[in-house]
């Protein structure tokens, strides 16, 4: 990576030059962002995750645009037109577009209008035409009238030296530069119902007749409208005034005000009718669409961030009930572990209504398996279910809590459910996974597809790939800042620990099932293929909470266990004393243990594991109980307060359960008392929330809530409700966004 590279990514970032060297050069030795962040702070100056993975994404754009560059660059080599002036052109170009823009004139084409004209041998009238320096363009063009060549008068042969000057427009690079700006600033997007799409797609309608600029469309907008367009129920297309691009084209070429000039300015209409404006379009549908699926893309991630730190119960013997009518409920009881001890069907709800012996059972297993904690699932019939366990008059110890089923079912189905349950059926494997959940939601969920766990937006709309980077760095950010038990960990959870990988967690969990639980973090380099490369990027992120080394139950790095044991040397006492004993490490002054290796951030960080080996950063489990005889819709009436809890935030507002099988919207107008632009700042996924119902339509399942002290006032607070539900939502109907996101456009 050259210095100017360097010096660009730092100024970018506004970040030290020498900072961004450190990272570039630990992540291309093969560090992964965690471990960087976590364990070199003194090499980066204590870089955190976002700004580590800054860095690496504009080196990799960077990395890309030098190897587009190089294809370029031989190209036009190779087709002998690569000039001194030419080759400093493309070497200075900053970003894709330039570049590309450089290399259109050069770029192999089929047969153009322009090209069939250059072989019927219009190309030195279109020459002087473009110079613009002669009155009257009819009396040169007649000398190249030519039956043999096929230009049969002197209105052909214009028009063909009009086709080869629109080319030449189409292609400099200071006609694309200023309209490409000009799209991107003042294009508009339009969109309009296709003819006899009225009713099939009314999940549109917002859309029916919309224009907006483009550089203000929230994300999650454009992304409808263009579903929209690919299902053929809506026509779209982004440009700005056309008087306006017209102008821009001009002020690049015309030069003249002759009849030269007049047939320049009839080319540049159709260079930009026919070339020019379709290839700005596509390009502004590109970077708009980077742009939405960047946005749509970072509510995803910071939705599934929140879910996966979600509070774990821990380790509990529990119970999972998967509720259920016709068929019953599927229950199982798990150890503490999440090992799947037993399992029964129970029917305690319509239409069997077996409640005294679905009851017995429920008891009989409680007692058998020391159960201390109950989870059912947030499906069909979960309310029933969860008034029938709570009036069985359990011992008030147990936990009785409902759970987010959503991609259970996934999970269930899936080749990990599978392998991990070959001989049982989906329901089990679905019950165990809401059972588990309970117990620890970052260990189970990372088994499911993360676009199937049901948080965020338009996920399926947006770039693929970009979408899985995201959420595997994410998932990876958030196994590695929790830690992760060696020896109950499974393949899934252990492949996203840095440095792992399916492969070595797949063989972690071999050598586990072979020579029986890991002593000591050292073990891990007899696993097969662990180098020392991995075991470095690794250790750190793995714990051994029964180890025989106090330090493996905790973040401690094992390349420092050595300076640890020097601390409690020079105490004349033992590692395991200053775990034990606060009066002794508060006798350790870190500055005098800093070295070329060490810095006081590492210390500081030994010194906070040293007070809580391996502490979970996540919050403390909470239980949650839904209003007690508020089971359905019907219900509902406005003006009822309610607790709620936060199952989903996007850009126009939060979804809320609460309990009823069908989740409300707080829209962005109602989150707050003042005015909120990102809702993700006022709320959190699985925040427990008092919710007002304000409006509800049972025909169509959408329910209206309020968190305003006041949601029903008038006056200066409709005011401002209407000016924030314009900037945030299109006029009409705000609940049709709980449709398009809960129900088909969330498939």
């Amino acid at each position: 990576m050259s210095q100017q590279h360097l010096a660009i990514v730092a100024s970018e970032l506004n970040l030290p030059s020498h900072k961004v060297a450190a990272v570039v050069s630990l992540l291309d030795e093969g560090a992964t962002i965690p471990f960087i962040s976590r364990y070199r702070k003194e090499v980066t100056g204590s870089l955190d995750e976002v700004q580590i993975g800054d860095i690496k994404d504009r080196i990799q754009k960077i990395r890309d645009l030098d190897k587009r560059r190089d294809a370029i660059l031989k190209s036009i080599d190779e087709q002998g037109k690569l000039t001194p002036e030419l080759k400093k052109k493309v070497e200075a170009a900053q970003t894709l577009a330039i570049l590309e823009d450089i290399y259109l004139p050069y770029k192999p084409k089929r047969k153009t209008k322009g090209s069939m004209a250059k072989e019927r041998g219009l190309e030195p009238l279109a020459q002087l035409i473009f110079k613009q320096g002669l009155d009257d363009p009819e009396t040169i063009a007649a000398q190249y009238i030519s039956e043999e060549k096929d230009v049969k008068d002197v209105e052909a042969a214009l028009q063909g030296a009009r086709d080869i000057i629109a080319e030449w427009i189409n292609e400099n690079s200071e006609v694309r530069a200023p309209l490409r700006k000009l799209f991107m600033e003042q294009g508009i997007v339009k969109s309009t119902v296709m003819k006899g799409k009225e009713v099939e797609g009314q999940k549109y309608k917002d859309y029916f007749e919309w224009d907006e600029p483009l550089k203000n469309i929230p994300s999650h907008r454009l992304l409808a409208m263009r579903r929209g367009e690919k299902e053929m129920i809506l026509a779209m297309d982004i440009c700005p005034e056309e008087g306006a691009a017209l102008h821009t084209i001009e002020k690049k070429v015309l030069t003249g005000q002759n009849g030269c000039a007049q047939q320049v300015e009839l080319a540049i209409k159709d260079a930009y009718k026919r070339l020019l404006k379709p290839s700005m379009e596509t390009e502004s549908r590109v970077e708009s669409k980077k742009k939405a699926d960047a946005e749509a893309i970072a509510v995803f991630s910071d939705n599934l961030r929140q879910l996966l730190l979600a509070p774990a119960l821990g380790q509990k013997n529990v119970m999972a009930l998967d509720p259920g009518f016709r068929t019953g409920c599927k229950m199982v009881c798990l150890d503490r572990q999440g090992k799947l001890l037993e399992f029964e069907a129970i029917y305690p709800n319509a239409p069997q209504n077996r409640t005294m012996e679905s009851g017995a059972l429920i008891k009989l297993m409680v007692e058998r398996h020391n159960i201390e904690a109950i989870a059912i699932g947030n499906g069909t019939a979960s309310r029933e279910t969860e008034s029938f366990v709570r009036g069985l008059g359990l011992d008030a110890k147990i936990i009785v809590a409902m759970v987010n089923e959503s991609g259970a079912s996934i999970y269930s189905a899936s080749e990990v459910a599978r392998d991990e349950f070959p001989d049982q059926d989906v329901t089990v494997r679905g019950a165990v996974s809401i059972g588990r959940r309970m117990m620890d939601p970052l260990a189970e969920l990372v088994k499911i597809d993360a676009k199937s766990i049901g948080v965020g937006q338009y996920q399926h709309d947006v770039d693929q790939n970009a979408l899985k980077g995201t959420l595997d760095d994410v998932v990876e950010s958030c196994v590695n800042g929790v830690g992760v038990e060696l020896n109950t960990a499974s393949k899934q959870l252990l492949t996203y620990v840095s440095g792992l990988g399916p492969q070595l967690a797949e063989n972690i969990v071999k050598h586990r099932e072979a020579n029986g639980p890991f002593k000591t973090r050292k073990e891990l380099k007899d696993v097969a293929r662990m180098g020392e490369k991995a075991f470095e990027q690794a250790a750190g992120f793995l714990r051994i909470r029964d180890g025989e080394n106090i330090l493996d139950r905790s973040a401690v790095h094992p390349e420092r266990y050595k300076l640890v044991k020097q601390m409690a040397g020079d105490l004349n006492s033992s590692v395991e004393s200053l775990v034990a004993d606060a009066s002794l490490r508060a006798k350790i002054d870190p500055k005098s243990y800093v070295s070329d290796e060490v810095g006081l951030p590492t210390l500081e960080d030994i010194m906070n594991e040293l007070a809580k080996p391996g502490r979970d950063p996540r919050e403390e489990y909470e239980v949650f109980s839904f209003q007690e005889g508020v089971n359905e819709i019907s219900d509902l009436k406005v003006g009822m307060k309610l607790p709620g809890i936060v199952t989903n935030i996007t850009k126009f507002g939060a979804f809320v359960d609460i309990g009823v099988h069908q989740d409300g919207l707080v829209h962005v107008s109602h989150l707050s008392d003042s005015f909120v632009s990102d809702p993700s700042k006022v709320v959190k996924l699985q925040q427990q929330l008092q919710v007002t119902v304000t409006e509800i339509n049972a025909a169509q399942k959408r329910i209206s809530l309020s968190l305003k002290s006041d949601p029903f006032g008038k006056a200066p607070a409709k005011r401002n409700e209407r000016k924030q539900s314009k900037q945030n939502e299109p006029e009409g109907d705000l609940q049709s966004k709980l449709a398009l996101l809960k129900g088909k456009f969330n498939g």
